[in-house]
């Protein structure tokens, strides 16, 4: 694209009102499960998991679609549909009469909520390599900013009425819609554009690609095990509720600061983190600080040091930006959609493991049938899971291109002794073209 500020420009936004409507349910739709369950806590948290993994699984099965349809077809159609998907499905969720219609709100969100993935191919189109982890850090402040306003309204509004942030919420996505059907561009080029296969639009074949790399396949194992830890976050309002008595509005107000970090450090500090140690460096150093603060987020006896972990848990930001950087270079252009579509796949799988196994350890250790009394337990183990992780990424190569203060190096330029190319030049194998 001619002018690529603008191109990011209509994509932050994008992101940022897409975040925004999640924000406004975050703090009021486990207080509307609690709800329809009469107030039993071990059954929403039991819920509460499913919500999240039905959510997770209907991603795993279309992410790897959508990633497909957009190498063929372009990155606009897919965003177009996933906000207006997302903003009827706010409308069913703010109808719901029971919880069957909103776990069927759920069902629908997780199949159209696709435009992030979609958003990262979008950025990588139209970005030099080089500055592509910075660039999706920048997206990390839209995530931010979408979570600064979007609990912060959504919390107050819970406490008027549970179900008013669905209908704002719903607003926000159609008016994302409409916004994008105006003003966001095309950013894949026709030329880049590759034709939709059996093989690449199946989740378990999406997979392929990410072992078409050694360092491709470590960066997919590490990040992994990342995004399982992060699906503790599912037990933060319940968390809350139960230890310290939160509100809704206190519940908002936490997410809320939550955003306020996340942007500055995704915006402020990534960039520069990336371009003074590499991406290698950055990758495990914020994965240390998540470890860190998932300690102290499980060892919290008050509202106050819960609160203070937020921005030693938000340092890990700047891991998933070196992370997605480092993978983008070790596939073509013609395969960034797919690229992201599979990481979508594999988030997908950490997402339907993660909100069972967390929640599931939360209820275990808040019964009072069993003898251990521990709710800090689900921090514990993302905080375990996080070290492992920070110990495989010192195992991950740097590509030559990403050293700090050096030229990116063209593919021709980059190959290893072996003859085995590193990087960017290790587009992926097709394995109806693989002689076995």
């Amino acid at each position: 694209m001619k002018n690529r500020p603008a191109a990011i420009a209509f994509i932050f936004v994008t992101v940022m009102l897409d975040m925004l409507a999640l924000g406004l349910i975050a703090p009021v739709l486990p207080k509307l499960i609690l709800d329809f369950l009469g107030g039993n806590m071990n059954s929403a948290a039991n819920w509460n998991g499913v919500f999240g993994t039905v959510f997770a699984l209907m991603q795993f099965f279309f992410s790897p679609v959508l990633g497909v349809l957009s190498d063929k077809f372009g990155r606009r159609p897919v965003i177009l549909l996933s906000n207006l998907g997302l903003g009827l499905d706010y409308i069913v969720m703010a109808l719901s009469p029971t919880i069957g219609w909103l776990f069927l709100g759920r069902i629908i969100s997780g199949i159209t909520a696709s435009s992030i993935p979609t958003a990262m191919a979008y950025i990588a189109d139209v970005t030099p390599k080089e500055k592509r982890a910075g660039a999706f850090g920048m997206i990390g402040v839209a995530f931010g900013l979408g979570f600064i306003l979007g609990p912060g309204i959504g919390g107050p509004l819970g406490d008027i009425d549970v179900r008013l942030p669905f209908w704002v919420a719903a607003g926000f996505s159609l008016a994302n819609w409409l916004y994008g059907y105006f003003f966001v561009p095309e950013s894949l080029r026709q030329e880049h554009r590759k034709e939709v296969t059996l093989r690449r639009a199946n989740p378990i074949g999406s997979l392929v690609l990410l072992r078409s790399h050694s360092e491709l396949w470590k960066l997919a194992t590490l990040q992994f095990l990342a995004y399982v830890s992060h699906e503790v976050f599912v037990i933060w309002a319940l968390y809350a509720i139960y230890r310290y008595e939160w509100s809704s509005g206190m519940i908002g107000a936490s997410l809320a600061i939550v955003g306020i970090f996340t942007a500055a450090i995704s915006g402020g500090l990534t960039g520069r983190i990336v371009g003074w140690l590499g991406e290698r460096r950055t990758l495990y150093i914020g994965q240390f600080f998540g470890a860190v603060g998932m300690l102290i987020a499980g060892l919290a006896r008050t509202s106050a040091v819960y609160i203070a972990s937020i921005p030693i848990i938000s340092m890990w930001n700047i891991s998933f930006p070196a992370a997605q950087g480092m993978m983008t270079h070790r596939v073509s252009e013609r395969e960034q959609g797919e690229l992201q579509g599979a990481i979508q796949s594999l988030r997908s799988i950490a997402f339907v493991i993660g909100p069972f196994l967390f929640s599931g350890i939360f209820a275990w250790f808040i019964n009072p049938k069993h003898p251990f009394h521990v709710p800090g337990a689900p921090y514990y183990l993302a905080a375990a899971l996080l070290f492992t992780a920070m110990l495989l990424a010192t195992r991950v190569e740097q590509p030559q291109f990403d050293q700090p203060g050096e030229k990116p190096i063209e593919p021709s330029e980059a190959a290893p002794p072996g003859g085995i190319a590193a990087g960017p030049v290790a587009p992926a194998i097709d394995p109806a073209e693989e002689n076995v």
